[in-house]
């Protein structure tokens, strides 16, 4: 079996609000359907869905966000105009840096640069 891709589907609270947040960060947003869009970015694309959302499991989604410069990541998150967003400032760990961010319906970013 060859995998292409591995798609996930992240729920949200307001699905204005996450789609400005996803936009914010650089991805290109197209409708997937009444109650989804998709997102893209550099060939990393996945769903978000309009009419589901269960704090449980929004509060306990983790992804990684693998970019080549920390800094320019950082730059972009900490330029995000939404009072229900929050970022750590960049971490270095033993495997590269990292900043945490968390989206508007809780979901937690890993972004992360990883060492050479």
């Amino acid at each position: 079996m060859k995998v292409n891709e591995i798609r996930l589907f992240i729920p949200c609270k307001d699905y204005e609000q996450s789609k400005s947040f996803y936009k914010s960060l650089g991805f290109a947003g197209e409708s997937a359907g009444d109650d989804l869009t998709i997102f893209e970015k550099d060939g990393c694309t996945f769903f978000l869905q309009k009419n589901f959302y269960s704090e449980e499991f929004s509060k306990n989604l983790m992804l990684q966000l693998i970019v080549e410069d920390i800094n320019e990541a950082y730059e972009v998150v900490s330029n995000i105009n939404d009072t229900d967003i929050k970022h750590s400032e960049i971490k270095q760990e033993r495997w590269g840096q990292i900043v945490y961010l968390w989206g508007p319906s809780g979901e937690l970013w890993h972004i992360t640069e990883l060492n050479s």
